[in-house]
This record gives C-alpha cells, sequence and structure tokens, in this order.
C-alpha cells in the first residue's frame, strides 16, 4: 500500500525531474502555472509541493517574478552523488562488458580535449594488461572521443578541439574536424562508436555514451582489444557495450537512496 509519505515524495521527485528535463526560458525559472501545465496536475497542488521544496531548499523562488528555480546546494549535491555512482556502478557495467566479451572494458571522461580512464574491468585471462586508470589519451582519436562527444554540435567541438593538432596515432587516424565529424556522424546513427586503429595500429574498440539525470553525458563506455579479435564480434560487442551504457544511465537517473 502506498502511504501518504510516499506519495508526497513521488509529487516532489516528479517536480524536481521536470525542471531538469523542462529548463526554463526565463532565467528566473518556472512559475507554479508552467509547472503545473507541464505536470497535467492542479495549480493549487503544484503550488503546495514548489512551497514544500522551496522550504527543504531544493528549488529557490524570484521574490520579484515568483518564479521558482532550482538552488545551486541541489546541483552541488546531485553533481556529488552522481560522482559516486558513476565509480560505484560503473565498475559493475564494466564487469558486465568484460564478463560478455572476455575484453577489456574501460570508462572514460572528457577532460578539455582528452579521454581519460578512471574506471577498468578485466577478465582473468587479461588481468596482467598495463592499468589505463589515469592516463589520457586524444579524443579524436581516443576508445572514448566521439562517445563522449556525442551530443555536441560543430560549434562545440571545434571549441574542444581549437588548439588541438590532428597528429597521425594510427593507420585510420582522423586526417581533421571534418573527417572526426564524419566519423561521429556515422557513430550517432548506429548508437555507438567504432575506433579501428585509430589510436594505434591493431587496435579496436567500441563505446556507448553515459547520460546522467539531466541526460548530459558524462561517461563512456568502451571495450577495447586487439582488431583480430573485435573486429568479426563487433555485433556481440555493440550489444554489451549499449546495453550495460543504458544501465548505468538508469542507476545515475535513480531516485533510489544510496
Amino acid at each position: 500500500m502506498t502511504t501518504t509519505t510516499d506519495s508526497t515524495l513521488k509529487r516532489g521527485l516528479a517536480v524536481l525531474r521536470l525542471f531538469a528535463e523542462h529548463p526554463p526560458q526565463d532565467p528566473r525559472g518556472h512559475t507554479a502555472a508552467e509547472v503545473a501545465a507541464l505536470l497535467g496536475r492542479e495549480r493549487t497542488q503544484v503550488s503546495r509541493i514548489l512551497r514544500s521544496l522551496e522550504a527543504a531548499r531544493f528549488l529557490h523562488r524570484d521574490r520579484a517574478s515568483l518564479r521558482y528555480a532550482v538552488a545551486w546546494e541541489l546541483y552541488a549535491r546531485a553533481q556529488q552523488v552522481t560522482e559516486a555512482r558513476l565509480r560505484r556502478d560503473g565498475r559493475t557495467a564494466l564487469e558486465g562488458v568484460a564478463a560478455d566479451t572476455g575484453e577489456c572494458a574501460y570508462l572514460g571522461v572528457l577532460r578539455g580535449a582528452s579521454s581519460v580512464t578512471i574506471l577498468e574491468a578485466m577478465p582473468p585471462t587479461l588481468a596482467s594488461f598495463v592499468s589505463w586508470v589515469g592516463r589520457g589519451y586524444p579524443a579524436y582519436c581516443s576508445d572514448a572521443g566521439q562517445a563522449l562527444l556525442f551530443d555536441a554540435d560543430r560549434a562545440e567541438i571545434e571549441a574542444v578541439f581549437a588548439r588541438t593538432a590532428f597528429v597521425r596515432h594510427g593507420p585510420n587516424t582522423p586526417t581533421g574536424l571534418d573527417d572526426f565529424l564524419a566519423r561521429l556522424d556515422a557513430a550517432r546513427q548506429r548508437g555507438y562508436t567504432i575506433v579501428d586503429q585509430e589510436a594505434e595500429p591493431g587496435l579496436y574498440s567500441l563505446a556507448a555514451p553515459v547520460r546522467d539525470f539531466r541526460g548530459e553525458i558524462v561517461a563512456a563506455v568502451q571495450v577495447v582489444g586487439p582488431r583480430r579479435r573485435l573486429e568479426p564480434a563487433t555485433p556481440a560487442c555493440a550489444e554489451s557495450v549499449v546495453r550495460w551504457s543504458a544501465w548505468l544511465s538508469a542507476a545515475l537517473r535513480s531516485a533510489d537512496p544510496d
């Protein structure tokens, strides 16, 4: 049986999720009427929820316009929770990919114009491999680079690589920005990336983006290995990274307490 407290909590979370999914056009936030319309609920009920969230310091109300916006403190707390869950649940996702494929799995994030590995998982038979945790690689040819830039438009990608020279690291390294963008477009259409000897000769990888509670890409799940093994297994490897990246994204969006 659902208690009154449970129902109130769910309504409050629905309002907070709305602010993440429907950013207000007015920088001061949403009015109670706008929130009610977006939720399809009565304004009086929504007004009570908004006042409660304001009292709990989840929302801030602009006194002049009576518009509500997410409090900066909530963003900070949500970011901390996301980072903690990314590392905790990310390990589970990578272990799943490694078990599915029998290959090394990594979780990468974007740092400037480089992708940096923050977690890794290796099958027991490959445990002697050198760790990549903490190491960066140019995003234009790295295993995770395309996946981390899935949502970026041309101007944003130009800004990322504004000071980057497209140095050749493998036989198929992108030759420049247009080449990179063409490969990125192909990856978007397929739903995952394939990096075939771009980072170094003989290396093959697949990756898929991970999204947080805002729907923004915060990481990429990757499977990496020798081309001779991974290329013939592309469909199975793709299914694994897409499935586990979706699982991790769902974990980051979860409202369940840790």
